[in-house]
Parts: structure tokens; C-alpha cells; sequence
């Protein structure tokens, strides 16, 4: 086989499996929603409580503090006994955070699951939160 062709060939072949592999996704256009949780930076939830437009929920047991402009409490492994405490519309943007990350993964894993289709993650928490430079307030 001559050496162009086993190139595409390999090419062809290798292509698919490198993208799968890599995780890569494409990327969706605004209000287009998979029901997949989508995390985000410190950075970008300051950003986005500047124009607050999402239910904020921290999902932290116990107690452990919270960022400025949570809307509700609710403990991560109690989502589906809470329902009342989130948007109706399972298209309104909803963002979780907790302590570290861990209890949150799992209560937005939860609302996907449950027809949230604008779910969002604090990445590492409120530990990210102060480690990017911000006050958390303790009630």
C-alpha cells in the first residue's frame, strides 16, 4: 500500500477515536442546553453575580459558610425532597456550589437528572472561591 494512502487510511481511522477520547464536545450556541452539568471558575461565577440571573444554591452540610447572593440551602443528597426551594422552569439557570466541590457534583448530577437543563458547578467550591481572593460570609 502505497505510504499516502496508509496515511489517510490512518488518519481516517485515528481521527474518531482521538476526538472521543479527548473529551472534546462541541460547543453549544447560547440557550442550547444537553442536561449536562457545566462547571465553572470563581472567576466566572463573580462574573456572572454581577448580572445575577440564576437560583444559587449552596448544597453544603453542614453549615460551613456561603458566597454573597445564595438564594437557598439545600443539602446535596436532598435535591428530589427540595424541588420547591428551585425554579419550576426547568430551564432556568440554576448554579450549585459546596465546600469543595464533591457534595455539589453530586446534587447537580441530580438535577440533570431530573430535567434541569441549565445546570451549573462551582469548580473546587468555596475553598476556590477564597483561594481566588473572595470573602465567604459566615452566618
Amino acid at each position: 500500500m502505497p505510504t499516502t494512502r496508509r496515511k489517510v487510511l490512518l488518519t481516517t481511522l485515528m481521527a474518531p477515536m482521538l476526538v472521543a477520547f479527548s473529551g472534546w464536545r462541541p460547543s453549544l450556541a447560547a440557550g442550547d442546553s444537553t442536561g449536562e452539568v457545566v462547571m465553572i471558575s470563581s472567576d466566572e461565577l463573580a462574573s456572572m453575580l454581577k448580572r445575577k440571573d440564576f437560583a444559587f444554591v449552596n448544597v453544603h452540610i453542614p453549615y460551613e459558610g456561603e458566597i454573597e447572593g445564595t438564594d437557598s440551602f439545600i443539602p446535596f443528597d436532598k435535591m428530589d425532597e427540595n424541588l420547591d426551594k428551585l425554579p419550576k422552569d426547568k430551564n432556568a439557570k440554576v448554579v450549585l456550589y459546596c465546600r469543595s466541590g464533591r457534595m455539589s457534583a453530586v446534587a447537580a448530577k441530580r438535577l440533570a437528572e431530573l430535567g434541569y437543563t441549565q445546570v451549573s458547578d462551582l469548580t473546587g467550591g468555596m475553598i476556590a472561591w477564597e483561594a481566588s481572593g473572595r470573602q465567604l460570609l459566615k452566618k
